[in-house]
Order: C-alpha cells, then structure tokens, then sequence
C-alpha cells in the first residue's frame, strides 16, 4: 500500500497550489482526479470555459467595437455554438496539458480515479475499470469543488432546462432564455446571451441582485444590461417550468408566465463531499455539502485539511490558490505571512465586467466612518476614448481622516487587471496621495487612478477650506 505525506483530493486551483507546495517543501504529495475532469471544476465546466466564451463572445460581436463603428457592426453575423466552443476547446485542452505538466515536473503522483475515504488515515481509489487501490496519508486535502445545485422538482435535459454545468454543451444559440438566480455565475451568463443577442429574462427571489457589490457599480451594470434588453424579474420565485414541443414556459409563484426557448438554473452550488464518504473519516458537510474550517484551513480533524469552493465563500479560483498553499504549509509547519482577505479582490466577468476590493459605501455609512469618493470615468479617459468604452468608471472610497484607501471598485473593460493596482496600493497601507503623485502612462485606463485620487483630494480639500484646516492636507485634524 503506497503511503504519502500529503494526499489531495480535486485537481483544480486549490488542490494543484496544496499538492505543488507540499512537493517544494519536498514532500511525498498525490492528488486525485477522475479522468475527465483533470483541472477541476474550474477547468472543465466553471471558470475557464465561461470566461474563454465571454472572450468569444465579445470578438465575435463586435461589442467593444461598437461605440466607434455604429450599433450594427458584428464581426460575424450568424454566431453558433461552434463558433464559441471551437476557442473553448482549445484553450481548455491547453490549461489541462499545463497542470499536468507542473504535478509531473514537481514529482506530484496523479492518480486517475473516484476517491472515497476509508478512514481517518486511508483512502479507496476507484479506478474508471472498476479496480480499487487503497492508499494511506499523514495529511490529506480535501479540494473537490462543487456542482451546480438541482432542486428536485426541475427536469433537467440539458437542451432546454440547463445548469451551469450544461450550459456549454448547448447545441444552439437559444433566441430567448430566462435565468433563474442573479447571483454572479447566473449574471454572467445572462450578460453573455444578451451580448449575442437572446432575449434573457432574469428570475430573482430577492428584492435586488449582488448585494455584496457596491450599489452604484449595480446599478450602472443594470442599466447596461436592460439597454441590451434584459428583463429583471426582482422578488420572483419559480413555482414549475413546463416543457412544451416548441419550447418552455416559467410559470412564477406570482402567476406570470414567461416562455423561453431555455431555461438556465443558476440557484447555488453543492460540495460533493457525501461522495467522498467524509463520514469514515469523521467529517460531516452542512445542507450544502460544505465543510466547515478554522483560519489554518483545519477541519474537525486536525490532519484532514478542506480548501476552495467546498467551504464556501468567496468560492473563487484566486482565493482558493492560496487556501491550498496556506493548508500544505500549515500541515507541515512551514511559517505563512499574514493575510488580510478583506483586501482579495473580487472580480465579476459580467460585460460590462466589474472587480472590487475593499468596502463598498454602504458598508463604510453603515459602520460611521468617515469617507470620500473619488471617481474617473472612462469616457474622460484617452484611452476609453481609443477603446470605445464611454460608461466604464473607476472609483476610490478614501478615508477622509488619515487619507487611507478603504476601497476601490472598477466597472468596465479590464475592470479585473486594473483593481490590482488599488489592491496594491492599500496592501502596502498606501495613501491617496500616492496616487496623486504617482505618474501613470498616458493613454492608459490606470491614469484613472489619478484621476479619481484628485477628485477625492478636491473634494477633501473644499471641506478643509470651508472648515478652515488648511491647505486640504490636514483635514480632520481640527
């Protein structure tokens, strides 16, 4: 029986970072994957592919275009399935050849096959054959990720009610769609469809969508998407969906009827860890299947780690990258800096896409501290004017007392690389004032750093004239 230091079960972003980690620290380490789904969720069915369609969509619309060359331009006029799997396909095949490469490279076993453990210190892996290997570990990772969550009374077929999971193996463009769940993966697809032209109706059961997303960055991609046609049907809840020959009708708790050619459910997702038979090691998921952790990634039993999207929020490939580092170091003692999760960014690949981090206003009017806004909008920018992108803005929440960034929030083109520059500046306990002096290259869409910095600082600035505390540099100080 093969015994590892570490052993990891799910190959995604987390359980890739846990297992190279554990070989640097040069550890016996193995990760186990089913055969098709090397990479994970992430790769396969999630992150990857949603983005890589978002990415075709947009070139093959000609959206971006289109503030320069009229509304009608489209790179290609009849867009079809194949036309976004085709880059889907490839870019997939290529990121699954990367992470093999890298388990190989640093001596990580990769062993194909559906893991169940046996207990606290032994795992059964079931080969697709149907052969069995049992293994045994010091430590173990639990990564397995998450699936799409299917209420019982939905029939799910794949062509006309979909999950997230089904929906890139469509067989065509649907005309018309309804979206049941405005929570980020059912926003994205919504933003998607609606770029290619399907009428989407969006099905929410709360009052308001993204609720942890700063209100006026909301709002503005609310109106974008119901200027591209998007209905929103806020404080709904689905009673049944009917299957009909030509299509399906959404019939609402409040009697509306909606007909749709598809039906998209994006209503949260489920750990798979009852598959994984956590009981025989002594764990226990919630009603959604996730494991519950402390700060060290630890689970109820201190050698049994669980990393990603299976112990919930924020659920995002960059956060679970560092989970699974943090976890292999914690179990081998290995010292691990600090790290302040309230300043990971947030991205949203919505289009128009949006990315944040820090707080938003309401959180900071909530919790009576003192701020400021400073906004840039792209329209001002040279290179929003190059771009074709005339409704993106870029806004910093600074404190108004000791002048430190305490949020920044992107809406539009490249709205996830350009938060990392406010991310870092607020890592390194950065002022607005460094933004001010800073010197940005002209024509960037980073020069709306300096712009919403100085916006922030005039502000700041007529408040300490009127006040009388100085030249705006001392505000607060009275």
């Amino acid at each position: 029986m093969d015994h590892y230091d570490l052993v990891v079960i799910g190959s995604g972003p987390a359980g890739q970072k846990a297992a190279i980690a554990a070989a640097k620290l040069g550890k016996k380490a193995a990760v186990i994957e089913r055969r098709d789904m090397v990479g994970g969720v992430c790769i396969n069915t999630g992150t990857i592919p949603s983005k890589t369609m978002r990415e075709a969509v947009l070139y093959l619309t000609g959206l971006n275009q289109r503030e320069l060359y009229g509304q009608s331009y489209r790179l290609k006029t009849d867009i079809t399935v194949g036309d976004l799997s085709a880059r889907t396909s490839h870019v997939v095949g290529k990121e699954i050849d990367v992470i093999q490469n890298q388990l190989s490279r640093n001596r990580v076993a990769l062993l194909i096959g559906n893991a169940r453990f046996l207990g606290p210190h032994e795992i059964e892996v079931e080969s697709t054959g149907g052969d069995h290997k049992n293994i045994t570990f010091d430590h173990a990772v639990i990564a397995v990720g998450t699936k799409p969550a299917r209420p019982a009374s939905v029939e799910f077929d794949g062509a006309t009610i979909v999950d997230s999971d089904q929906i890139l193996g469509m067989n065509r463009v649907p005309q018309s769609m309804v979206v049941v769940g405005a929570g980020v993966i059912g926003i994205e697809y919504a933003s998607m469809f609606a770029a290619l032209g399907t009428k989407v109706t969006v099905v929410e059961r709360r009052v308001s969508m993204l609720d942890f997303v700063d209100r006026e960055i909301v709002e503005a991609l609310q109106y974008q998407l119901r200027d591209r046609g998007v209905t929103f049907r806020f404080g709904e809840s689905v009673k049944m969906v009917e299957k009909h020959t030509s299509g399906t009708v959404t019939i609402l708790e409040s009697g509306k009827k909606i007909p749709a050619d598809t039906v998209l459910y994006s209503a949260g997702r489920q750990g798979v860890t009852e598959e994984l038979g956590v009981a025989a090691a002594g764990l226990e998921g919630d009603n959604r299947g996730r494991l519950e952790v402390n700060d060290c990634f630890r689970t109820a039993v201190p050698h049994i780690y669980a990393v990603g999207d299976v112990i919930g929020f924020p659920a995002l490939a960059s956060t679970a990258m560092e989970q699974g580092r943090r976890a292999a170091y914690d179990a081998f003692g290995e010292p691990v800096g600090e790290t302040d999760s309230s300043k990971h960014p947030i991205g949203i690949y919505s289009i128009p896409e949006i990315s944040f981090v820090g707080k938003t206003e309401d959180e900071l009017t909530a919790a009576n501290v003192p701020f400021e806004v400073g906004v840039a909008r792209y329209r001002e920018l040279a290179r929003g004017a190059i771009m074709g992108d005339a409704y993106g803005m870029l806004k910093l929440l600074v404190d108004a007392q000791d002048r430190s960034i305490l949020g920044v929030h992107v809406f539009g083109s490249n709205a996830a690389e350009l938060v990392h520059i406010g991310q870092t500046v607020m890592g390194c306990g950065g002022t607005v004032d460094y933004l001010v002096d800073a010197v940005f290259n002209y024509p960037t869409l980073a020069e709306g750093y300096k712009v919403a910095a100085l916006d922030a600082v005039n502000k700041m600035r007529a408040i300490a004239r009127v006040t009388g505390a100085g030249n705006g540099y001392e505000l607060g100080a009275e």
